[in-house]
């Protein structure tokens, strides 16, 4: 289907009065030949960093700004939020995240990324979508077309995010300290979803509880006196220490949560020492903590820091060097858990507008986390889903590389006509409850 022609089918199916009996299905494979396909490369070939999403945000805020939407820019740093009114009725927000991450794309694709991007930290790095995230914004885009060709069947108010730095996990927080539900109206209930490679194309999966783990980010300076190497009587070898940590804390998970409650800490980084035959003074561990549950992680984090003290107590450091643990303030998030009576609510639309065959189910496979809880947790009294979208080939779902590889690659077509299919319907149900 040449543009022109797809314009023109696009044009007419979205024309009012007709919009409202035209079917969805059709509209959005005529919006993808039209628009969202060629959309869709132009994000993928322009990724950019968390907290540099410039080019990203004024894309999608100039593509959602001409459907008639109120949108505001430079929420949160780069976040955008568009608003529709449209009568009496609930609040429903749609988010989408927008940041790429520092990876050098590999793979053979005519718009494959090559851009670079200096980043926070000041470095200069290579940049791609390796997460999804260009699919995510794509589907915004799209969604926030179908919505507004159909304001005859909801009333009510639609906010479109376009959140950053997902990848950093703080854009959601960022936006929220920004005022996002003070200046803007406060949803009832909001929306998002993620592109799974490891999913067939196009299937639509919706827990109807934990979606994604909490994720802490957590440092631990571990503290010794240097000495020679051969003489190691003399000192107190943070390495050792170290190393015994690392050890220890798998204990917090075996030993401290109940068998059946989910947990991880995973030691990432661990960096010390200068030469061989030196006892160093220093050593810098990086670690992930993972839980599905408020209460396991507060747990894990009290573990840490009673297991990175008594070893070190135990291993004779002096209690003026005792280990320095470091829990970050910006790299954290909560668990994000679907509530469950909506959740139920947006399987009934997808089942009814998409067919039954639209869903699946499987076991989660880790323990990923999400900032979107930020918008949807327990005390901010929002009801929140979020769904998966398959995009891979059902065949080559088994091989598929994993999301931040160099390799990642999904099928747009399927993954993002689905998403728009899904979220619209979700969006349409949602706006019929009190």
């Amino acid at each position: 289907m040449t543009f022109r022609i797809a314009a023109s089918a696009l044009a007419l199916a979205l024309s009012a009065p007709a919009a409202a009996q035209s079917d969805l299905k059709s509209d959005v494979a005529a919006d993808y030949d039209a628009n969202l396909e060629s959309l869709f490369q132009w994000f993928h070939q322009n990724p950019e960093l968390s907290h540099r999403e410039f080019n990203t945000a004024k894309r999608l805020a100039d593509e959602i700004r001409t459907l008639g939407y109120d949108v505001t820019e430079g929420v949160g740093g780069t976040g955008v939020v568009a608003v529709m009114e449209n009568g009496a009725g609930p609040t429903v927000m749609i988010r989408a995240d927008m940041d790429g991450l520092p990876v050098k794309e590999d793979n053979d694709l005519p718009y494959k990324s090559t851009a670079t991007q200096e980043d926070i930290d000041g470095i200069v790095k290579p940049v791609m979508h390796a997460c999804g995230h260009d699919t995510h914004v794509t589907g915004l885009v799209g969604t926030a077309r179908q919505l507004a060709a159909r304001k005859d069947q909801w009333s009510g108010t639609l906010v479109l995010i376009g959140q950053p730095a997902e990848e950093r996990i703080s854009g959601a927080r960022d936006m929220i300290e920004d005022g996002l539900y003070k200046r803007f109206p406060k949803p009832d209930y909001a929306l998002a979803f993620h592109v799974s490679a490891g999913s067939p194309a196009g299937k639509i999966e919706v827990p109807l509880g934990i979606y994604a783990s909490s994720s802490d980010s957590v440092d631990i300076i571990v503290h010794g006196v240097g000495a020679h190497g051969a003489s190691p009587h003399k000192g107190v070898d943070p390495v050792l220490v170290a190393s015994q940590i690392v050890v220890s804390l798998q204990s917090v998970v075996s030993r401290t949560i109940a068998p059946l409650d989910a947990g991880v800490i995973t030691v990432g980084s661990i960096h010390g020492g200068t030469k061989h035959n030196i006892i160093g003074d220093e050593v810098h561990m990086q670690l992930t903590v993972r839980s599905d549950d408020h209460e396991v992680r507060e747990q894990l984090l009290d573990g840490i820091d009673r297991v990175a003290e008594g070893v070190a107590i135990s291993l004779g450091v002096p209690k003026k060097l005792m280990p320095e643990v470091i829990r970050s303030k910006t790299e954290t998030t909560p668990p994000t858990i679907n509530d469950s009576a909506t959740a139920q609510l947006v399987r009934a639309a997808i089942t009814e507008g998409m067919g039954e065959d639209a869903l699946f189910e499987e076991p989660r496979q880790g323990m990923g986390a999400e900032d979107f809880a930020y918008f949807v947790t327990p005390e901010l009294g929002v009801k929140g889903v979020y769904f998966s979208v398959g995009g891979t080939p059902e065949k080559e779902v088994d091989d598929a590389p994993s999301h931040h590889s160099p390799f990642f690659i999904i099928e747009p077509e399927p993954a993002i006509k689905s998403a728009v299919e899904a979220m619209t319907l979700s969006a349409i149900a949602l706006f019929k409850e009190e």
